[in-house]
């Protein structure tokens, strides 16, 4: 597994080095480096079991809807934009109830519940006034979802569940501001090559962290 994890890490940078540098001159095929980075954070937590575990299957699950909200949202289409929003919503649940799983120590979800709320509530309302009035409640339930994402993973390590957990939810959730920016705020090749590298960090901890989890 070693072996196969590696291999596909360096598959994973490589080929987000290489979208990155065609993000930046919109070159064709842009979309299909990113998806070759998408897939391998698939792959891994396929190498890393992800089929043998009710954990590792939710995960599986997650990083599936994770893939398939890259590829949506990598147009720039709003109607692809709102499923893909959906997609990641979805991959939020996902790993919702694998952080659920696990068991979740009460001390620390609360402890990381009371550090997110106020980062939640400034980002909804930095958001609020450049997003669309149809647009609100599914980017808000967004917001809101990353959160309870942030705060089961903070629960689930304190429980005992593997601590790759608590640094994939948080670099998820950084990530998605940058998303929120490019989208609503502030477009800007900044916005890839800052948010990008933060998300697929983030689900390759949450791929490796399936090799990582003791059923």
């Amino acid at each position: 597994m070693t072996t196969q994890l590696v291999v596909w890490t360096v598959v994973l940078v490589i080929a987000l080095g290489v979208h990155l540098a065609a993000e930046r001159k919109r070159f064709f095929g842009r979309v299909l480096y990113k998806m070759v980075a998408s897939t391998a954070f698939v792959a891994i937590a396929l190498a890393g079991g992800a089929r043998e575990t009710p954990y590792g299957r939710w995960v599986l699950l997650a990083l599936a809807l994770c893939w398939i909200g890259d590829w949506l949202l990598a147009y720039e289409d709003q109607v692809l934009f709102l499923i893909g929003l959906f997609g990641f919503l979805g991959a939020h649940g996902a790993l919702m109830y694998a952080f659920w799983h696990t068991g979740v120590n009460p001390v620390w979800a609360g402890a990381a519940a009371l550090a997110v709320l106020m980062p939640a509530g400034l980002v909804a309302r930095w958001l609020k006034p450049h997003v669309s009035r149809e647009m609100r409640v599914p980017v808000f339930a967004y917001v809101a979802g990353i959160s309870v994402m942030v705060v089961l993973a903070a629960g689930a390590v304190g429980a005992g569940g593997p601590p790759i957990l608590l640094p994939g939810a948080v670099l998820f959730y950084v990530s998605d501001i940058f998303v929120g920016r490019q989208r609503f705020v502030c477009p800007g090749y900044a916005n890839t090559i800052l948010g990008l590298p933060l998300y697929y960090s983030a689900v390759w901890c949450l791929a490796v962290s399936v090799s990582r989890f003791v059923l």
